[in-house]
């Protein structure tokens, strides 16, 4: 998550700190949504919860379990669609089954007892278990459920469900223009996602957009226009993603160094200058002293249930179908990235886990993916 602070804090309260931008995004939140009353009430008490489940975790902290405020979580390996590059398909190109709803069910329920404040759904396509999804939002009203989808299941019966869960925030996948969308997710997915976004903006959702932010398609992707107008679609939030060279041959796609700043100013600028939510990923990760993986500020569960350190990190030693989320969050790898994590720091490449990615897999007995 991007910050507009430049000095990393002490060790010790770096944990305070992330804790702090979550607090201020979701401030942003609710005043962008203050003229919806509904939307307001729902914002409010995840706001107020964030502040409680902070405590939780502090204490949790005390007793040497490392919480994370942002648990990530795949739901399925299943998709609609075949996208260019996507990470699903070449990091587990033998996945294993996807965990079953009660597997599911309960793992969302100890995240909430541990202090975990956001649970984002992602794929996989998360809204072909969308009552699951909403299940969930409805039993625990306090947790914020962005859910990173490709935007093409959302016809008018699923734009109602969502409607009806105001803590759920869809997060619809564009590569920019029309043009670079289609190209990259097939004929005629652009205009579906408009309408997708007609539907949710009809309901007063609070929705948004996570764009990948490529060498090439930066100065798009950020410029005012394309910016002006996904927000005349009513998108209140974006969330810029940097391309990770997973795909072999793909490395020229990275951002370079001057780009990766040039991103960074222009999300300060962005925030002042719009009526939205602006946030890098990975972000400026040197300002928490290293990789927020592994529990320092998030974890990524497969859909098969394998807790991980990052989703760009498919790598674990812990199996949340046979063991509680609680034990997996102190697993050998966990604390081993944790204890490195000052060596964690951003590279070339977006994603520091995957740049020592063999170092990673050094640290399990057997490493790799699902």
């Amino acid at each position: 998550m991007n910050t507009i602070e430049n000095n990393p804090p002490a060790e010790h309260e770096y944990r305070e700190f992330f804790d702090g931008v979550i607090e201020t995004t979701l401030k942003s939140a609710l005043k962008i949504a203050a003229s919806d009353p509904k939307l307001a009430v729902a914002g409010a008490k995840i706001l107020y919860h964030q502040k409680k489940a902070a405590k939780t975790r502090r204490g949790y902290e005390k007793e040497g379990i490392t919480v994370p405020a942002v648990m990530m979580t795949a739901l399925t390996s299943g998709c609609n669609l075949s996208c260019r590059g996507c990470y699903m398909r070449t990091l587990r190109r033998e996945p294993a089954p996807d965990m079953t709803k009660e597997q599911l069910s309960g793992l969302i329920a100890q995240a909430k007892d541990l202090g975990v404040s956001v649970v984002v759904f992602a794929g996989g396509e998360p809204l072909m278990r969308l009552p699951e999804i909403s299940g969930y939002a409805r039993k625990y009203p306090e947790i914020l459920f962005p859910v990173f989808t490709n935007g093409l299941l959302i016809d008018e019966n699923i734009a109602d469900e969502i409607a009806a869960c105001k803590n759920i925030v869809p997060m619809m996948s564009f590569e920019g223009p029309e043009e670079d969308t289609d190209r990259r997710r097939g004929p005629g997915t652009y205009e579906k996602l408009e309408a997708a976004c007609t539907r949710l903006s009809e309901r007063k959702v609070f929705f948004g957009c996570s764009v990948m932010v490529t060498s090439g398609n930066i100065g798009t992707v950020t410029g005012d226009s394309f910016i002006t107008g996904m927000i005349e679609k009513d998108i209140r939030t974006f969330v810029f993603v940097e391309y990770v060279p997973i795909e072999e041959g793909t490395e020229d796609l990275v951002l370079t160094e001057d780009q990766r700043s040039e991103l960074r100013e222009k999300i300060r600028v962005f925030c002042d200058r719009y009526p939205a939510l602006f946030i890098g990923f990975p972000g400026e990760e040197d300002a928490y002293g290293g990789c927020l993986a592994a529990g320092r500020g998030f974890v990524h569960v497969s859909p098969s249930g394998k807790l991980e350190p990052c989703p760009a990190a498919p790598f674990s030693d812990a199996d949340l179908t046979k063991i509680p989320l609680k034990e997996a969050l102190g697993s050998e790898l966990l604390e081993k990235i944790r204890r490195e994590h000052n060596l964690l720091v951003e590279t070339n490449g977006g994603c520091a886990l995957w740049a020592n990615r063999e170092w990673v897999e050094g640290l399990t007995e057997k490493g790799g993916p699902d």
